[in-house]
Order: C-alpha cells, then structure tokens, then sequence
C-alpha cells in the first residue's frame, strides 16, 4: 500500500479515495511544486479532519468548512433579491440533532429545488457549508447537502416546548403563559442610533424561559398582564449566564391568544436550600415588611420588600428588589420566587435574593389546587375553560401548588365560597396577620377575622361569628 493510500485509510470521511486523489493532485499544483504527492496528502487529510464535526454542538463559526448531519425541523419561505449580476434566491431550513439548532442556508438553484419540495421536515441531511455567527446565531451557507436514509436522529418536530428549545434554534414558535413582566429600557449603539430592550417570563408545561424583546417589540413588555397567554412567532435562541433565553427581533411577535397552557413548575423544598444556590421555591406567605427605599453609589434610588415565605419544610425570608417589591402580596397569598439566589441572611439566617433575573408570581387559592388532599386528582375542578386564555400552575409532583389563572389576587380580594351575609361560622387556622384584620389560613384558604382580642402570629386559633361579606366578625376565639 502506497503513502496515499495509507493516509486516506486512516480518514474517517465521506470522501471517495478518487476524489481524494484529485484533491492531492490539486493540492501540488496550488502550491507551485513545493510539497509532493505525500505531503499534500497529510495536508489535506488534517483540513479534512478539522472539517468534521460529530455534533452539531461542535460548529464553530470560526471554521472556515464543516460536515455534519442534521434533521430538518422546519422549511423557511424563498426569498428573492437584487444583485449586481441579476436576481438572487435563498431558503432559511432549521435543523437539529440532539445537541443543537442550526440555521442553513441554501442559495439560488438549491432554493428554488428546495422551494419546489425536493426536502421535507424529518429528513436527515449531510450537509457541507461555511458556518458564521448570523443574524439569529449560528448559520451554516450550504454548499453540498445529500440525504442520508440510513441515520436516524431523535428529536421532536412537533410545535416548540421551552424544555425542547436549544442554543442557536431560530423561527421558534412557542406557546406559553406570562408569569412576569420588566419596563422598557433604552440604550445608545455604536452608530449613535438609540434601541430599546426589555423582558417577560414565559411557562409552559416543560418549564419557564427569559424572552428578550428588542427594539420595536420592547413595548409588549408592559402591554401584556401577568396569567395571559401568549404565542411567540419567529423567535430565535441564544444564551446567557449560562442559560438559554429567547430573543424577538423586528421579525418576530408576541401576539395574546385564547389557549390553555398549563406551567408545572418544579420547586426546591425551603429546608433543602444552600448558601450559593440558585433555586425555585414556594410556599404561603406568613409576613410582609414595607417596601424600603435607599440610595445607590450612583445617587440612584433602589427599593427592597422584603416578605417571609413558609412551606411544609420550613421558611425563608425573601428579598424582593426592584420592581419586584412593588408586587401586590399579602399575608396568606400563595407566592412562586423562581432563579432566586440563596445567601446569608440576617442574624444568620439564610435569606432568598429575588433580583432581576428572578420570577415572582402571586398563585391563586390553594382551594383550587389540581390534587385533592386525599391525593386523588381534582381535575375537573382546577381546569379551566381552554377558550379563556388562562392557564394552571401546579409544582409537578401533585403537591398541590396553586392554579395559576391571571396572577392570583391578594388575599383581601378572594372569597371563601357562595355565602349570604350575616352567615354563622366557625374557622380554624394560623394567624399569619395579627394587625386589622386578623388573617388566618387553614392550608387551604385564608379568612378575614375582624376582632380585638389579642393574637400570636402562627397560633393556630378556632373563630366562631357572623360572616359579613367576606370578613368574619369574631364572637368568640377558641
């Protein structure tokens, strides 16, 4: 066996030995004779094999070629343009393999093929192109693509989930349920022109995303209400601090929509949590101090609230900063802090940091919560109607976090049920108010106490009195 054939053996490539062998001979005439048939050999071997990549992961848009497989998720429209030598086409296709997305671009005779249906969605390409850092991430322009009936990639192709979105993916539609919102923010870009930036926090039934909206679509930020339902189109990934985000351009919508979509979120029981971490946690809030305000290096004005949040393991206080302090919640409310940092707190005390990049989300009743307390599940009185746009939270493990339908209300605006006024009760909680009013919650609802007797917060006390509206005015306090 000859040096050529021994070097291309060693290659793993889709490279026939013919054209390996042109290529050589290529590669001798380029360089004007300096390096024989053997040396061109080893040359293009290496060139070969920095072009092959295993993974999509592994493109790097400071290659100059890659070859890769990917599955076609979604096919573009063609679009046409003007060139100084006439018209020109190209056809966006998004592909994937189980490490990531890839934008694709095919270009004129490939476009219209493409166009006139010669690829379909599932179809498992090996594709050969010059990879870039495009406009929605990464972008290969393909130069060679062939299909490949002998490979089969998992992933899905069905509509876009957040748990199924990945770093690079583009024309992203994806349906969810706002849990938060931030204001508008203006910047200065080089070219001296002014953008705008702001975010919104999306969930769905696989988990929770940062939508960054620029420009144009900042202002949806501050349009859209907490618990509405919403469908962004022609979104496009990318990453920060380590975590994948979504980003909505000039191209892209948030539009509202009348669909159900349920956000099951996975929290951390309070006693489990550590200095250091960043976690999701939830629980009934037992107290709330007033917001304060205080006075930056800058000479700006920052503002803290902070609030004391108990679930069946233990409590923590939460610090809500920003415009989170300004979040409507009381005594006895079902409270969701997601992406807080655990630190050191007061007196030891470990507390939670709820910052910019943290969630917060008022729940509704836990009277309505999707799992009985007998464990069977309550379904039929937890959903809603799929038409309304509203959507349900529950933490996933059929715990009995709270249905999530508009953002919850303060506990002063919910009602324990149809009742007359002037109705004779009898309540038994644990004081998580001890101002005017008393606020018990029994686990399941709150109630409004009106009495001057005195009470301990969290002493669990039986109230019996006439019910008037939605206060009880207490006779008698067991």
């Amino acid at each position: 066996m000859g040096a050529i054939e021994e070097i291309y053996a060693d290659l793993d490539t889709d490279v026939s030995e013919s054209e390996f062998r042109e290529a050589v001979e290529k590669k001798v005439a380029q360089m004007d004779g300096l390096v024989d048939e053997e040396t061109a050999a080893q040359l293009l071997a290496h060139e070969l094999a920095d072009s092959e990549v295993e993974t999509v992961a592994d493109i790097d848009p400071a290659m100059d070629e890659v070859k890769f497989l990917a599955k076609v998720r979604s096919i573009g429209e063609l679009r046409t343009f003007e060139r100084d030598d006439g018209e020109g086409c190209v056809i966006n296709v998004d592909a994937a393999d189980e490490t990531g997305s890839v934008r694709l671009a095919f270009w004129d005779e490939r476009a219209t093929a493409i166009d006139a249906g010669e690829l379909e969605v599932g179809e498992v390409l090996r594709v050969k192109g010059r990879p870039k850092e495009g406009y929605n991430g990464l972008e290969v322009s393909v130069t060679q693509s062939e299909p490949d009936d002998d490979v089969d990639i998992e992933i899905p192709l069905d509509e876009d989930t957040i748990e199924g979105l990945t770093l690079g993916q583009s024309d992203v539609t994806l349906r969810g349920v706002v849990l938060g919102t931030d204001s508008v923010r203006t910047f200065d870009r080089d070219d001296g022109s002014q953008g705008k930036v702001s975010n919104l926090t999306l969930g769905d039934e696989t988990g929770r995303i940062r939508v960054t909206l620029w420009d144009e679509r900042a202002e949806r930020a501050e349009e859209l209400d907490m618990g509405t339902t919403v469908e962004v189109v022609d979104g496009y990934v990318r990453e920060r601090d380590g975590n994948l985000e979504l980003h909505v351009g000039d191209r892209g919508s948030v539009d509202e929509i009348d669909e159900h979509v349920e956000y099951d979120p996975e929290t951390t029981a309070i006693a489990d949590v550590d200095i250091g971490e960043t976690v999701d946690i939830a629980g009934v809030v037992r107290s709330t101090d007033p917001v304060r305000t205080f006075d930056r290096d800058d000479g700006s004005q920052g503002q803290v609230r902070n609030v004391r949040l108990q679930d069946e393991t233990d409590d923590i206080r939460v610090a809500l900063w920003g415009e989170k302090a300004d979040v409507e919640v009381a005594p006895g409310d079902k409270l969701l802090t997601a992406d807080v940092e655990i630190q050191d707190g007061w007196q030891d005390d470990l507390e939670a940091s709820a910052g910019w990049q943290s969630t917060v989300v008022v729940l509704e009743d836990q009277a309505s919560a999707s799992t009985g307390t007998d464990g069977t599940d309550s379904t039929a009185d937890n959903e809603t109607d799929s038409a309304s746009g509203e959507s349900a939270v529950s933490d996933g493990s059929g715990a009995g976090l709270d249905a999530f339908a508009g953002g919850g209300r303060p506990a002063s605006e919910r009602t324990t049920g149809e009742s007359t006024d002037s109705e004779s009760v009898e309540f038994t909680g644990t004081v998580v108010q001890t101002g005017e009013p008393v606020i018990l919650d029994n686990g399941t609802e709150t109630m409004s106490v009106e009495t001057d007797a005195h009470v301990r917060l969290g002493e669990e006390i039986t109230v019996r009195g006439v019910l008037k509206g939605e206060m009880l005015d207490a006779e008698e306090i067991l």
